[in-house]
């Protein structure tokens, strides 16, 4: 059955040899990753160099420890180290499992895990224990993803997940390795580059007009342009003076006739004065004696 461990855990390990197997996947952008183990004394240092097993160094003197190659999987890749820690001898108190990447921090590294397996087992058997390896702040090129430690007669597994910004040789620094002897991320053979390209502005004039591009509608057709953009004044100076246009032609216009003036009562021309006549046979309706004629 397989246990799934988290920071900081701890768990018995009950196997004489230990296949330790980093995973992850890789991506555009995403750094390589390498597996090392490093056999450390009581000191928490290794006795020799030669304790420090990784990818120029494969192989322990003692046969014990060594690194495998890397292989390819379906779920990305895998880098491996392995340890027969029955056959350690007393000198040895820990066994530690370390990444490192080139090419970038290990924030770049996606599902970065390890698992632990029997080396005695069947080749498709199940792991022991499985860690998500997570980096504490991400700006690590170097970490130590757990550590197999002596308790009493057996062994334990701690996982651990903390690194160094120093990459490889930092970390082995931090374990007595000298540094002479291990070779840094950074002077691997790295892949040819590509030559430089020339800067664009190589390739233009030294005097090249700017081109604006024409204005266009909102429908995306180009407007056609404007018949005539009239003068701006030239404020401070004296305007142009236009020719004088022709006068227009004399307008003759016949008097019209009044139009009523709608919803009002319309005006009543009076009738012309006549002299009253003694005949008219018109009788006047009674007045006021303001009004009678004088006898």
């Amino acid at each position: 059955m397989t246990q799934r461990m988290v920071k900081g855990s701890n768990l018995a390990v009950d196997a004489q040899g230990i296949r330790a197997v980093l995973s992850w996947t890789p991506g555009a952008g995403a750094p390589d990753v390498d597996a090392s183990v490093l056999l450390l004394g009581p000191d928490g240092r290794v006795r020799s160099d030669a304790d420090f097993v990784f990818y120029n160094e494969p192989r322990h003197p003692s046969g014990l420890a060594r690194h495998l190659p890397k292989k390819r999987v379906a779920d990305g890749l895998t880098d491996t180290v392995e340890v027969d820690l029955a056959a350690l001898d007393a000198g040895v108190d820990r066994a530690v499992i370390a990444a490192s990447c080139d090419g970038g921090p290990f924030r770049t590294v996606r599902d970065l895990c390890l698992s632990l397996y029997d080396t005695a087992g069947p080749a498709h058997a199940a792991p022991l224990i499985t860690f998500d390896v997570v980096p504490d702040t991400g700006h690590e090129t170097a970490l130590i993803c757990g550590e197999l430690y002596r308790k009493g007669s057996g062994w334990k597994f701690r996982a651990l997940g903390q690194g160094y910004a120093s990459g490889l040789v930092g970390l082995a620094t931090e374990f007595g390795v000298a540094v002479d002897d291990v070779e840094p991320d950074s002077e691997r053979t790295p892949p040819p580059a590509a030559p430089p390209s020339a800067p664009v502005t190589a390739a233009l004039p030294a005097t090249q007009p700017a081109v604006e591009p024409p204005a266009t509608s909102a429908y995306g057709y180009p407007l056609q342009p404007p018949a005539h953009v009239p003068a701006q004044p030239a404020y401070g100076y004296p305007q142009p003076v236009a020719a004088a246009a022709p006068p227009p032609p004399p307008v003759h216009q016949q008097p019209q006739q009044g139009w009523p003036a709608y919803g009002y009562p319309q005006p009543v021309a009076a009738a012309p004065h006549q002299p009253p006549r003694g005949d008219s046979g018109i009788t006047l309706p009674p007045q006021g004696p303001q009004f009678q004629p004088t006898r």
